[in-house]
């Protein structure tokens, strides 16, 4: 069966063997190498890098990602060979003998029926049943092949020591909660009408209380254009800071989701705020440029959404979740504990 000579599929979880390698944010190691001479002046590494900090990133992150999904296969090759080694059987033999009795029966007519029913499909019941069938055993398949590689996971003590690339994000005029000099710093960049950034917010108000002053939470702006008040919101958090309460107005604004203006103001009164400072703050747009910072320092570092975070400047790749972001966070603590960050963001 053509299924068991499949080795190489990657599975997506956390491990440990001992890979490594040596973090390379910048476009090469030789600062002095000159890359483009315009006019006679010269672009030399160091010059790229500081212009243009953050305009590789995604490329890297890319770069990083492809990487550790092969060294996740590769790991899991490596398991496979060893294991069939043991039982003195080839590869295949010995995903054959384990998958196999996981597969079960072939599935009844009836089975085939009602799968049948859920398809949006034309084809007659008589011609689709045997691929519907051999469907089913490739997903039997797939799902016992991911289980067993996982029992052998288990087992394992698997180390992947890639080094994620890390953004230089500026924190300067930036609201913090937790203590400044945290081991760990969040940034997240967010939307305060976006649903998603809504549906986390209370998994980073968990973790906040978990975490204790040993991680700080960070949030810079990212007002998507297809949100019509949004960047007012944004503007009128910080209007609110400019009192003190950007927390507290933060935090209110997500649990209520009313965001045009004269609901914001609204918000500036239940808390108590100067509501003709907060009118002349919000309605003169004095905040509109450090909003625009944010937002353009997002777009140099190409985020494809909200809400985007960074964990000690490693970007979190695919959906957040409560799940994730511990993770990462515990990573990062262990990381800290083990050898002080050397300052990857700007404070």
């Amino acid at each position: 069966m053509v299924l068991y000579r499949l080795v190489s599929v990657v599975f997506s979880s956390a491990m440990c063997l001992a890979f490594a390698e040596t973090p390379k944010s910048q476009l090469t190691s030789d600062d002095a190498a000159v890359l483009a001479d315009i006019d006679g002046i010269r672009i030399t590494a160091a010059e790229f890098n500081r212009r243009k900090p953050q305009a590789l990133f995604q490329a890297q992150q890319a770069l990083y990602d492809a990487k550790k999904k092969a060294l996740e296969a590769l790991a899991d090759d490596i398991l496979l060979e060893r294991e069939a080694r043991k039982e003195n059987v080839t590869i295949e033999e010995l995903l054959k003998r384990h998958i196999e009795p996981a597969i079960g029966k072939e599935p009844s007519e009836e089975v085939l029926k009602v799968y049948y029913e859920g398809v949006d499909s034309t084809e007659p019941f008589e011609t689709a049943k045997d691929k519907i069938r051999e469907y089913i055993r490739q997903r039997r398949i797939i799902k016992a092949k991911t289980a067993y590689v996982e029992s052998l996971r288990s087992q394992a003590h698997i180390a992947i020591r890639l080094e994620p690339p890390r953004a230089d994000i500026s924190l300067a005029g930036t609201p913090i909660r937790g203590a400044k000099n945290a081991p760990v710093t969040v940034i997240e960049f967010a939307d305060f009408e976006c649903p998603y950034c809504q549906m986390i917010h209370p998994d980073l108000t968990k973790l906040q209380a978990e975490t204790g002053d040993k991680v700080a939470f960070a949030f810079k702006d990212l007002p998507l254009p297809s949100h019509t008040y949004a960047e007012k919101a944004a503007e009128a958090a910080h209007c609110a800071g400019a009192q003190g309460k950007y927390w507290e107005y933060h935090d209110r604004l997500f649990e209520k989701k009313q965001y045009e203006v004269a609901k914001l103001k609204e918000t500036a009164r239940d808390l108590r705020l100067d509501g003709e400072a907060f009118d002349k703050c919000l309605d003169s747009g004095s905040q509109a440029a450090f909003v625009k910072a944010s937002l353009n320092e997002a777009q140099a570092l190409t985020i494809p959404g909200t809400p985007a975070f960074f964990v000690n400047g490693r970007f979190i790749s695919g959906p957040a979740s409560y799940e994730v972001l511990r993770n990462a966070i515990q990573e990062e603590l262990a990381r800290a504990s083990a050898a002080p960050t050397t300052g990857m963001l700007r404070k």
